[in-house]
């Protein structure tokens, strides 16, 4: 794939909002092209610097346009697609106001896709197995404008007992408010 064609390509889907490829993305986006001829079109790219390797597998558009505000949460959502996945334990505590340190460049997010920790360019993610129904997920997660969905306050503090996680952190008289609410329980 020449240089110019692939700017060319990355720009178009910039514009479409598409900063974040997996490798399979890059096969669709440059299907004229064998296994060997992609990952060698990928690693001059990468060089070239425009394409920046996020994690294994997965590609950022350094030239975007958009903002890089929630890029962490893409990126994640590429490692994991195909999985339920969403921002729980000392994170989304943190977004609830319940736990007073707010992780900076870390993302913990439950997943029903395999556990991993992957140290980025942009921040690290932590994913986490949890083996709730999809049903449960949606049912206690909340729809935001940004790329991963939130746990509610019960939800997020229910996982990090359950994955045996520390609770000194957690301010329980704030916590109590959410534990408070009818028809939620930790």
């Amino acid at each position: 794939m020449r240089t110019v064609d692939a700017i060319k390509t990355l720009a178009a889907w910039d514009r479409l909002g598409r900063t974040v490829f997996t490798l399979a993305d890059l096969r669709k986006l440059f299907p004229h092209r064998s296994d060997k001829a992609l990952s060698a079109s990928v690693g001059r790219l990468v060089r070239e610097g425009l394409l920046e390797r996020a994690a294994n597998g997965v590609f950022v558009n350094p030239l975007s346009s958009r903002s890089r505000a929630d890029l962490l949460e893409k990126v994640a959502c590429a490692i994991r697609r195909g999985e339920y996945n969403y921002l729980s334990l000392e994170c989304a505590l943190s977004e609830w106001g319940v736990i007073s340190q707010v992780p900076q460049a870390y993302l913990t997010i439950m997943t029903t896709g395999r556990k991993g920790v992957f140290r980025t360019p942009y921040g690290t993610i932590e994913f986490t197995h949890t083996q709730r129904s999809e049903a449960d997920i949606v049912e206690s997660t909340l729809r935001r404008d940004r790329p991963l969905r939130l746990a509610t306050a019960p939800a997020a503090f229910r996982d990090l007992k359950r994955v045996g996680r520390n609770l000194h952190l957690v301010d329980l008289e704030e916590m109590q408010e959410y534990l408070a609410v009818p028809g939620e329980a930790a």
